[in-house]
């Protein structure tokens, strides 16, 4: 009787040892059905059988990119970019701008005629576009780590932005079909950007220029092309010719740092009666003082401030993070001027994302705040919080601190 016991246990357990996991291995059949179902849209979009077949032979999911939400797990989130969690003494570390900046001035030199010509037909100056090329790939010397199509797909079959990623895949089997990238130099970050100045394969298509001349748009191996794409970018997002990104400047001791969002707009010269003095006794021409400009503290009334002109935001839609484009926008004008914060950045510590997502649900609650619940503490968000601590009779300095959220959960 014990052996006959042992012998069914011993089915039992063989039975549940090779019985296939229901949730991913279901899940690569219905991968693969998925991609076939896209085969409409591709041959509408210009993508022929032979390559759509070869493009996706063999093809499998990535189940180990971030921002996913896979049967029978958590949903995985985007991962924690460096703009949006460390302090800006961290993203904008001096040895690293220092490293880019002096490259920036030999490459300028390299690409001299390149850069002159662009600037001359776009009017974005030279300097910002190397700027966004050593920031997004240093230059061309990191290698995109992921497989494009491979990533692209997964992300349409499960991410958490399928429909938005669905195009993209399409939009990179074009790219393929056109000759312009093959299979194997189409490498991407994980959200799928792909190139020297890393473009999503759709931004592609509306910005591209083949400003080499040989056919082709190619911002994978030629220099000319993926910088006259990033400033036609620039362009068609509203970039305008001859206005600075930014000027710094010192805030005034009574400063109101809730004034920092950008719908807060003012004629720079305003800004400057209101005691927003420019940094080293910068004197500004009556052009420039009728700019308008909105009020930047990143690091609230710590640190550096900034009166941020009109392409300032354009260069944000390049990345949607402050520091993103204080990082550009420095590095660009340390390659022009070895100068560089007058003001230091303070040691702020930085809250964990989940902590301020805390706080911006409590502030939404309050009715002071009114955008999206991300856990990055954006110029909106530090407004939010100044305005909480008025309201609270805390000190107004507009910075995610343990001790703002502590008198929020106390309240």
């Amino acid at each position: 009787m014990g052996t006959l016991l042992r012998s069914f246990s011993f089915v039992v357990v063989l039975c549940l040892l090779t019985k296939p996991v229901p949730s991913l291995a279901a899940a690569d059949g219905n991968f693969t059905s998925f991609i076939a179902s896209l085969w409409p849209e591709a041959q509408k979009a210009g993508v022929s059988r032979k390559t759509f077949d070869e493009v996706t032979r063999g093809l499998e999911p990535d189940y180990k990119l971030p921002d996913l939400i896979l049967p029978g797990r958590p949903a995985t989130g985007a991962p924690s970019q460096a703009e949006f969690v460390q302090v800006p003494a961290d993203y904008l570390k001096e040895a690293s701008i220092i490293r880019l900046a002096g490259e920036g001035r030999r490459l300028y030199e390299q690409h001299r005629k390149t850069l002159q010509t662009i600037e001359q037909q776009t009017g974005v100056p030279g300097t910002i576009i190397l700027a966004i090329w050593g920031r997004e790939t240093d230059y061309g010397r990191h290698r995109l780590p992921y497989d494009g199509i491979r990533t692209l797909a997964t992300q349409a079959y499960v991410g958490r932005r399928k429909e938005q990623y669905r195009g993209e895949f399409i939009a990179a089997l074009k790219l393929i079909e056109s000759g312009v990238v093959s299979r194997q130099d189409l490498r991407v970050s994980w959200g799928g950007a792909t190139g020297l100045t890393q473009f999503l394969p759709s931004e592609l298509e509306k910005h591209g220029v083949d400003f080499d001349g040989d056919g082709r748009v190619d911002i994978w191996k030629s220099v000319p092309d993926a910088l006259a794409s990033a400033a036609q970018q620039l362009v068609n997002k509203g970039w305008q010719r001859g206005l600075r990104w930014a000027y710094e400047v010192r805030a005034p001791a009574n400063a109101d740092c809730t004034m920092g969002v950008p719908e807060v707009t003012k004629p720079i010269g305003e800004w400057i009666r209101a005691g927003f003095v420019p940094v080293r006794g910068e004197k500004l021409g009556s052009a420039e003082q009728a700019q308008p400009a909105s009020l930047l503290q990143p690091e609230g009334i710590y640190g550096p401030a900034f009166l941020t002109t009109k392409n300032y935001f354009v260069i944000k839609e390049y990345n949607f993070s402050d520091l993103y484009v204080l990082f550009v926008g420095h590095v660009a004008d340390r390659i022009a001027n070895s100068q560089p914060f007058a003001t230091p950045w303070s040691a702020t510590k930085q809250l964990r994302s989940t902590d301020v997502e805390a706080m911006q649900r409590h502030l939404t609650s309050l009715g002071l705040y009114s955008d999206k619940l991300d856990g990055k503490a954006g110029m909106k968000t530090r407004a939010a919080l100044g305005a909480f601590q008025k309201s609270a009779g805390l000190k107004l300095d507009c910075w995610p601190s343990e001790a703002v959220l502590r008198a929020m959960n106390a309240r």
